[in-house]
């Protein structure tokens, strides 16, 4: 075997930051010594990796074939190191994205139970919409993915955490808050608070309200849950959000979900990571805590 592990580090440094430079610092080299390994691997394998224009880089053909395979032996040889200096059999570092409904009341739990449980795999998460997370998956920026809804990326696989279900919800002053049932020429007339377009939740309802009704008066659209759940609540807007996201609003009577029969919102919140990771043993580990997890959890089965 020709090639060193350092010099697939360099690329894939570079690969993700698009400089040398800046992959020499993450790496604590310098940057001629960046350069000459990318160089070095480069003609052991006798292809131009990267499309060089003055001091930007972006993958080529080969770059883009190759850096599934390296990102993966440089993750076994991660947990290899791991594993053996500290004897766990589950080690390493695993970069989660999560949409906002799980990150905010299923991710927290899960990463107390790995750290618990596993502690040698140290688990980094960001917070993002789906289109986000999705995208991130497919960039490399993570290693497993969090999503409300699906991934039609035929990357990426997919397998379900969880399910959950969308309400339409306003203000328990609000006039449509003591109706048994609210039709959807009054849901017409309402001024609307939503998630921003790309969130898994806005695309949800509008998948299943816009045949019914394609001009709603969207007042105001949103990335962040609790300022939309403040708004309507102190306001005169509805809003479409998770069960998970209003439940302890409705408990405390801020809120009223409305009965709308002729909308079924239901959704699944999903693992999604790259498809040539195969059964990588961190992914399998941290999907099965999650499953345990959530097993007796009444509120994801409604």
């Amino acid at each position: 075997m020709r090639y060193s592990l350092k010099q697939l580090a360099v690329f894939d440094a570079v690969a993700e930051l698009g400089s040398v430079s800046q992959a020499a610092e993450r790496l604590a080299v310098t940057q001629s010594a960046a350069s000459m390994s990318l160089s070095q691997l480069e003609k052991l394998l006798g292809r131009d990796l990267f499309i060089r224009q003055g001091k930007d880089m972006r993958l080529s053909h080969w770059g883009n074939w190759l850096r599934p395979r390296a990102k993966r032996l440089l993750q076994d040889a991660e947990q290899i190191e791991i594993g053996f200096y500290d004897q766990h059999l589950f080690s390493g570092n695993i970069k989660i994205g999560a949409s906002q409904t799980p990150a905010e009341h299923l991710v927290p739990e899960l990463i107390s139970i790995i750290d618990n449980d596993f502690p040698e795999i140290r688990m980094g998460l960001d917070v993002r919409s789906s289109k986000g997370v999705i995208e991130g998956v497919l960039n490399y920026k993570y290693d497993l993915g969090i999503i409300e809804g699906r991934c039609d990326d035929n990357r990426t696989h997919q397998e379900e955490w969880c399910r959950d279900h969308l309400v339409v919800v306003s203000a328990s002053h609000h006039p449509y808050a003591k109706n048994d049932r609210v039709s959807l020429a009054q849901l017409e007339h309402a001024q609307w608070v939503l998630r921003e377009g790309g969130a898994g939740t806005r695309e949800i309802f509008e998948s299943a309200m816009v045949p019914l009704i394609p001009d709603l008066d969207v007042w105001r659209e949103y990335s962040h849950v609790p300022a939309i759940r403040s708004l309507v609540a102190n306001g005169k807007y509805l809003t479409c959000l998770p069960y998970l996201d209003v439940a302890p609003s409705i408990e405390r009577g801020e809120l009223v979900a409305l009965n709308v029969p002729e909308l079924k919102m239901d959704r699944a919140i999903s693992f999604i990571w790259r498809a040539e990771m195969g059964d990588h043993p961190l992914l399998e580990c941290i999907k099965r805590e999650a499953h345990r997890m959530l097993k007796n959890r009444r509120i994801l089965k409604s």
